[in-house]
């Protein structure tokens, strides 16, 4: 066919913008040398995977490092899988583990920057423009072919094996003159835009991967629809269009589309624009057995990142676990800057994982330890408190009923040069806290106490009673442990571990038989904080009352 113009104007004849009239809508940004223009392209469905949440970090550390700009598109134009809210959701919890955008959709209704609308539902009109011009260009052309026609060349190909698809001597409405395609239009036929595939199946490209390097494969031989007989645009017509007018640099986006590059590289050349660069990322993983599988939304609750905020974690553990995982230089950067803000952190692209990182929750659970080993006291009040309210309030009423006394607590060995590590998240704190409070201490008491299985309950009574009328909460750290050291020998206990070592026949045991006793009668616990420092933040009248309550009295 010739007369590609009458064709397109044939097709699309209420489109009348021009494609340099939007070219002038969306001009080329005016940005720093090298800054990157990156997205994060989600579809509205409520749920956001922490697969997405990766790829969104990556895209938005490159684009902030440089001066760049991060923009939140969404992908609406499938309206079945769309859930109310949806929108907000992302933005929220994004945001809420400190991943912000420059430009988009920021609600339902609401919007920021220049270069949208950021709702491809909005966007019909330009890609009809675009779908003209390639009609014009002779790169795009109708199909009439209803579902049954469809299904039939499918039967006809699995008959003799060859390569399934729409292509070549498949593709019926390919060269169809202008009066048939009149025709078909007359009739009331319903059609789909593809695009034109020259049709080289021995042709291959290079696809400069940012993260993978050049990979080698066939050019798109694929006459791919472009436009649904909806009139919606498919997600790779959209893609390209919104890429472009929007400037985007760099697309950063998850491996499963890396067979669809050809198309999309296709797409751009015909369009005659700069083709931005892509990093395809590898999916999040996760040890199974011998072997690994993909992080799965069915399978694995630590998939949703709602999971985090639900358990506790402290958003900035997150995202350092992911940093991690994104470069694992990240671990050795934290050591030598303590105290850097993560953002100082430059994220790299080709040292990023070509096979896919493996989540691990209990090195997350690690990393989150770190962290909240190194905040105040106050800061982990303030904190605990805020996700206690949300999804533990009987922990909330806890905490906020005697602030100075959990604070206190709270403070425990905590601002020295090795802190303990007992909390990894929020949810940790009720377990951390519980047998500071009476009413929870006698609760769980009633089942009994722990007490070592190798000392006999009448020597259990005998440390108990000889150190509740030891006990001065008035002494000092040094005071008390030399009163306790004292104690031991008059029991008949070794002073310090390595006396006993020494000359084991000669003592019942040692000083930390004597104070896993009293650890047990004031905690019910033999892994505890420091000793001292709890029965201080206890104070002496609850001390000498759990000790009453060990002995029976």
């Amino acid at each position: 066919m010739n007369d590609y113009k009458a064709l397109a104007d044939l097709l699309y004849p209420d489109v009348e913008r021009l494609p340099e009239y939007c070219e002038l809508l969306y001009p080329k940004r005016s940005l720093p040398e090298g800054a990157k223009v990156t997205r994060f392209a989600p579809s509205p469905t409520g749920f956001v995977h922490m697969g997405s949440m990766f790829v969104s970090l990556v895209s938005e550390r490159l684009a902030h490092q440089s001066n760049g700009v991060f923009y939140l598109r969404v992908e609406d134009t499938d309206k079945k899988r769309e859930v109310e809210g949806g929108v907000a959701n992302i933005v929220r919890s994004l945001s809420s583990f400190g991943i912000n955008f420059d430009e988009g959709v920021t609600d339902l209704d609401e919007e920021k920057g220049s270069y949208g609308p950021y709702k491809q539902s909005e966007r019909m009109g330009l890609y009809k423009v675009f779908a003209k011009r390639l009609v014009e260009k002779g790169c795009a052309y109708p199909c009439f072919c209803s579902e049954e026609e469809m299904d039939q060349i499918r039967k006809q190909q699995e008959a003799i094996k060859a390569n399934p698809g729409y292509y070549g001597q498949w593709a019926k409405h390919r060269d169809y003159s202008l009066e048939q395609v009149r025709a078909e239009l007359e009739k009331g036929k319903a059609f789909v835009l593809r695009i034109k595939s020259p049709h080289n199946p021995d042709k291959r490209i290079i696809l400069h991967d940012l993260i993978k390097g050049d990979i080698e494969m066939p050019e798109n031989d694929q006459d791919m629809v472009l436009i649904k007989s909806d009139g919606l645009p498919t997600y790779h017509f959209a893609h390209a269009v919104d890429d472009h007018l929007m400037r985007t640099t760099h697309v950063i986006r998850g491996d499963e589309w890396l067979p669809s590059a050809p198309l999309h590289l296709m797409l751009f050349e015909m369009l005659e624009w700069e083709t931005p660069q892509y990093a395809h990322v590898s999916p999040i993983m996760k040890a199974e057995g011998t072997g690994k599988r993909k992080l799965s939304k069915r399978k694995d609750p630590e998939a949703a990142v709602s999971f985090y905020h639900e358990q506790g974690y402290p958003s900035v553990a997150v995202i350092e676990y992911l940093l991690n995982l994104i470069n694992s230089t990240f671990e050795e950067w934290r050591r030598e800057n303590p105290k850097e803000p993560n953002t100082n952190f430059i994220v790299e692209l080709d040292r990023m994982s070509v096979s896919g990182a493996l989540f691990d929750i209990v090195k997350l659970t690690d990393m989150s330890k770190d962290l909240i080993a190194i905040m105040t006291a106050d800061e982990v009040y303030g904190l605990a408190l805020e996700w206690a309210q949300e999804y533990d309030p009987e922990l909330a009423l806890l905490l906020s009923g005697d602030d100075s006394y959990v604070k206190q607590i709270l403070s425990i060995e905590r601002g020295t040069e090795k802190p303990r590590k007992d909390i990894g998240k929020w949810s940790d704190v009720r377990a951390y806290l519980q047998y500071f409070f009476d009413e929870l201490f006698l609760e769980e008491v009633k089942a009994g106490y722990g007490f070592p299985e190798n000392i006999p309950q009448e020597e259990i009574r005998r440390i108990l009673e000889g150190y509740m009328e030891l006990y001065t909460a008035s002494d000092d750290k040094n005071m008390w442990l030399d009163r306790v050291r004292g104690f031991c020998e008059a029991l008949g206990y070794a002073r310090d571990a390595k006396s006993y070592k020494k000359n084991p026949q000669d003592y019942k045991g040692h000083i930390g038989d004597v104070t896993t006793v009293i650890r047990i009668a004031v905690a019910n616990r033999k892994n505890t904080p420091d000793l001292y420092e709890i029965m201080q933040a206890m104070g002496a009248e609850r001390v000498i009352a759990r000790l009453k309550q060990a002995i029976g009295l």
